[in-house]
């Protein structure tokens, strides 16, 4: 008999919450095929990193956000429904059933619904993970033949996930419903719609004060300097998200109550009660959407960040197809050449050697002008802090210890290897070859250099600034290199080789690894595969990487054809996790939207017949549905987007200006807003047509 009355109340439940049953379904579709990254990647042992797939551990702290997100809601709309059926199990208590008899049952028909949202969303999620498949095989430039499968293990874990999250909000509920008697059941629904309307003139000021706040982190945001100044700024943040719903609905009683001139046009009475009573109601509630929201807008800026860095600026920093650096000047790369030679790729090669005047007046420069330092590296008076300079210098690996220069003959062969045209340079005259993002902030370098000719005695003229993608992470100098005539060259210092290979056939990955033992034999120094210089003792010299700080690599051996892609998966590691977690964050926060509107429509299908017999006609009854809707939707969208636009325009600016992304830095928060808003667009429709239909169930008088 029990069975039959939870199996019955089950189907009544899922009719009356299909929202949430295809949130629940979505969600663990997305577990699953997230999950299946964990034992059915195939790129893992491609691009794991000292024995660590960097894809798991993102997936790893991403899923644990998403269950405790996950667990929040279950346990949200368990006791949402506990509230709202409280008057049924009040009926039951009265009729001699017993209280775990009553929660048994409540418990049963949760884990009913649990296990349809369960076993649809693991169906779903093998057509999911096939997508997911797809996308980042592709990401890596590889081809990926769909094989629809399902894994134990992969099931396991999502159950176990789910599970989880079940078991946490159904013992709190049980909890909950056994301290409660047949009054508190039958007042437990009435004290929900009751509102407090107590010192409402002090709680409007919290509205002001909050908005205070708001201004105030927004300024602060981009001077944090420590996790403990972080963790203040996010505590105080999150504090006044709460405090700002407080507020509003006090000012909006306060409003209503000095009869306002805006409350006598048209509904706008009904409206501002309505959602006054709400935001009363659901304060805390509305404050956690609003982080969430806040939280998936931040994160989906950030990964369309990196997605846009992958898909512009990465082919850019491997130019050549091969290209290995040596400390020794006088290396000739003879057993580099042999490992490739044995290839077969048609090689051309290409030994040259980057020079120094062991002068650091360009590097002075940099660090004097460029806004990555700002001035860090100025003195008071504007003059350069050339003790801290030279420190710098010294011990960081950012810059070379002196400048680095080019001939023009060496420039030009490389120019040509790259497909780009030769520039001419007359016997007077130098270039500066920069990074491509530099390119804009050095143009007025050679107003201060002072480079002189072969002979010591005359300067050269700058012939212009060169921002063409040239491997200056440590290959082709640091950020920089100067092309000279080669004839100056003859009083300058060989400063260290460089081997630049283009190749007619694909360069297979396994070369990368060779060429790494062969620098770890070689060197008889610890050689990673993730190295960032090398060091040794009869030269002195170390590689160094430029001042890339958001996204860099440099190694002593590029390989082309396996860098790219080995990037491009860890770039992918960062991306799709945090669009994983933005998509369950709205989702999450848009299900408990569309539940409480929904289940709240039987309540004002009573307010709505009301008006419709005070005079309002079919379209004014509709038009005010979607007005109050709205409201209610876009109330803490419209927060989340004020407070995370600002921070996201910031980091935003930072990252275009440390990459070079060739794109407006407020795109990527406009793209996170359609790309969300996208999804909000589907529940606030389905809300609306739900309601109205839920409204109208019974024609409404005249």
């Amino acid at each position: 008999m029990l069975n039959k009355l939870a199996f019955r109340n089950m189907k009544r439940s899922a009719r009356d919450y299909l929202v949430y049953i295809l949130t629940m379904t979505l969600v663990t579709a997305l577990m699953y095929a997230f999950n299946s990254l964990f034992f059915q990647n195939e790129l893992a042992a491609c691009f794991s990193l000292g024995g660590a797939d960097i894809m798991a551990v993102m997936i790893g702290l991403a899923t644990f956000f998403i269950v405790l997100i996950v667990a929040w809601l279950i346990g949200y709309m368990v006791r949402f429904m506990l509230e709202k059926r409280s008057t049924e199990f009040g009926v039951y208590l009265l009729l001699g059933m017993k209280k775990k008899t009553v929660s048994r049952l409540y418990i049963r028909e949760n884990i009913l619904l649990g296990c349809i949202a369960f076993l649809l969303g693991c169906v779903l999620g093998v057509l999911l993970q096939q997508i997911l498949l797809t996308i980042l095989f592709s990401m890596v430039r590889m081809e990926y033949r769909l094989h629809i499968s399902a894994d134990r293990r992969t099931v396991l874990m999502t159950a176990l996930c789910y599970a989880g999250c079940y078991v946490l909000a159904l013992f709190r509920c049980r909890r909950r419903l056994g301290k409660m008697n047949i009054q508190a059941l039958m007042n437990a629904r009435r004290q929900n719609e009751e509102i407090r309307e107590k010192h409402e003139g002090l709680k409007r000021m919290i509205l002001p004060l909050s908005v205070f706040f708001i201004l105030l982190f927004w300024a602060i945001f981009g001077k944090l300097q420590n996790a403990l100044q972080i963790l203040l700024f996010l505590l105080g943040l999150v504090l006044t998200i709460y405090l700002f719903y407080t507020g509003l609905s006090a000012w909006i009683i306060c409003y209503v109550r000095k009869k306002g001139s805006g409350i006598y046009q048209g509904q706008n009475l009904f409206l501002l009660r309505q959602f006054a009573s709400k935001v009363r109601t659901m304060q805390f509630t509305m404050g956690t959407l609003t982080s969430l929201f806040t939280l998936a807008l931040m994160g989906a800026s950030i990964a369309l960040m990196f997605s846009v860095f992958e898909n512009t600026v990465l082919d850019d920093k491997f130019p050549f197809d091969i290209q290995i650096f040596s400390p020794d000047p006088e290396d000739d790369f003879a057993d580099e050449r042999a490992l490739i030679d044995a290839l077969e790729l048609a090689p051309q090669y290409y030994t040259y050697q980057i020079y120094t005047d062991r002068e650091i007046q360009v590097n002075t420069w940099l660090l004097t002008h460029l806004k990555d330092w700002g001035t860090k590296y100025r003195n008071m008076d504007g003059t350069p802090d050339l003790p801290e300079i030279e420190k710098m210098l010294s011990h960081e690996i950012i810059y070379y210890p002196f400048d680095t220069y080019m001939g023009i003959s060496d420039y030009n062969h490389l120019r040509i290897m790259l497909g780009y045209a030769e520039i001419p340079l007359f016997r007077g005259e130098y270039l500066v070859q920069i990074k491509p993002r530099l390119c804009g902030e050095a143009q007025d370098i050679g107003k201060d250099l002072r480079i002189a000719d072969a002979s010591g005695q005359r300067l050269l003229t700058c012939a212009g600034v060169v921002g063409d993608p040239f491997s200056q992470d440590g290959h082709n100098g640091a950020d920089y290199i100067l092309v000279v005539p080669d004839a100056v060259l003859e009083r300058m210092t060989p400063f260290y080789a460089e081997l630049a290979v283009s190749t007619e056939k694909a360069v297979p990955p396994e070369l990368q690894n060779s060429l790494d033992a062969l620098q770890e034999s070689d060197e008889d120094l610890p050689f990673s595969y993730m190295q960032y210089y090398i060091e040794t003792e009869d030269s002195g010299t170390r590689q160094c990487i430029g001042s890339d700080n958001i996204v860099s690599y440099a190694g002593a051996c590029l390989v082309r054809d396996s860098l790219i892609p080995m990037l491009k998966y860890i770039l992918g590691s960062i991306t799709l996790p945090l669009f994983y977690m933005g998509l369950v964050f709205v989702c999450t926060a848009m299900t408990v939207l569309a539940v409480q509107q929904l289940s709240d429509s039987a309540k004002y299908k009573f307010r709505y017949d009301v008006l419709a017999k005070l005079g309002l006609g079919r379209a004014q009854i509709r038009g005010l549905i979607l007005k109050q809707i709205a409201a209610y939707y876009l109330c803490p969208a419209l927060l989340a987007m004020i407070i995370s636009g600002k921070m996201i325009l910031f980091v935003s600016n930072a990252f275009v200006a440390a990459t070079g992304v060739p794109v407006a830095a407020s795109r990527f928060f406009l793209e996170s807003i359609a790309l969300f808003f996208g999804i909000y667009l589907v529940y606030f429709i389905v809300t609306y047509v739900g309601f109205k239909r839920n409204i109208e169930e019974k024609p409404f008088s005249g």
